[in-house]
């Protein structure tokens, strides 16, 4: 799957041409766009090799009752510190596959949203999101931080957003769909994969994949596994068959505690991407979770990603060049 990013994010890289006479306008012309992405690369101390947050949500309710809640206000404040620091949203389906187009001098965030809650996306009588959703939260902070783009991955599971009927469902998918949003596998059940059978892991994801694409039509290209839990068989998660579904994805998310790698770094596993729980810094979230994370990526600039703003290279610092991945060697642009 990644592969096939690299290709797309390949199409039209400019190399650079030998120097001499005969060179034709379009060598020129090559040659002219390198040496002034490589001067925008150096501008904004690109690091297309860096980290990259991915943030886990579950519920945003007024009242916290779970250890995984979020308040209206705290989901807020974590957007528009997001915003203030030169993050973009990017889908959990752009970061998998290596399509990341965000501005030079940028940093990507993934924010991904387990078990279809209602207080993540209710649609009014009108067909807009309730206000004080997660939706409907980051829809707002996105309309005041011009730039911020209000873009997530929804980890789906049979509850559906509290939902009834395959036409609400649709209607609810299909919002998300139109609006750039991106929908996940989560499984049907949200069982537990760990030490399960081939068959059964298969069973499960297969369900989810196909809850999906009855909605929407369009199949989900990344899976989180519920409770951060990796089947016997890692790559059973990936890729496999059941009840006459075939599933192939582009990344599997887990629950751990760290930024994620950059998918053009040797360091990139889409067998087990780690996610980052959104919580303030108590307890063990003191070091782990989504408000310490963030100090130490804003303490640490030059171990997060930040964008070149071009989509078809991977730019970086000439001394990271062992890090990147040999497949993305084609497309890189090294200062």
């Amino acid at each position: 799957m990644i592969a096939l990013a690299a290709c797309a994010r390949g199409e039209g890289t400019v190399v650079a041409q030998p120097a001499g006479e005969n060179r034709s306008p379009k060598a020129v012309s090559a040659q002219e766009a390198r040496k002034a992405g490589l001067a925008t690369a150096a501008r904004v101390k690109a690091n297309e090799l860096g980290q990259i947050p991915v943030l886990m949500y579950h519920r945003i309710v007024p009242k916290v009752t779970a250890a995984d809640d979020r308040t209206p206000q705290q989901f807020r404040t974590e957007l528009e510190r997001l915003a203030r620091e030169g993050y973009v949203p990017i889908t959990a389906r752009e970061y998998a596959t290596g399509r990341i187009a965000i501005p030079a001098g940028r940093h990507p965030v993934v924010l991904t949203f387990d078990d279809s809650s209602p207080s993540q996306l209710t649609l009014d009588g009108s067909g807009a999101p309730m206000p004080d959703t997660a939706v409907g939260i980051l829809m707002d902070v996105a309309r005041k931080n011009p730039g911020f783009r209000p873009v997530g991955t929804f980890y789906v599971i049979k509850d559906m957003f509290g939902t009834f009927g395959q036409e609400a469902q649709a209607q609810t998918l299909g919002w998300l769909r139109d609006h750039g949003f991106d929908v996940g596998n989560h499984t049907r059940d949200h069982l537990n994969l760990r030490g399960r059978s081939k068959e059964q892991v298969a069973q499960q994801i297969a369900a989810g994949h196909t809850l999906i694409t009855a909605l929407i039509k369009d199949p989900p290209v990344t899976i989180a596994l519920p409770y951060g839990n990796q089947p016997t068989t890692k790559d059973w998660a990936l890729r496999g068959a059941g009840g006459g579904v075939n599933y192939n994805y582009s990344g599997v998310f887990l629950a751990g505690y760290t930024p994620a790698a950059s998918p053009f770094s040797k360091e990139f596993d889409p067998l087990g991407i780690p996610r980052i729980r959104a919580m303030d810094k108590v307890g063990d979230c003191a070091r782990f979770c989504s408000t310490a994370w963030l100090d130490w990526l804003q303490a640490h600039p030059d171990d997060r990603y930040t964008s070149d703003g071009d989509v078809k290279t991977v730019a970086y610092p000439k001394f990271k060049g062992p890090y990147v991945a040999p497949r993305f060697t084609r497309y890189s642009l090294a200062y």
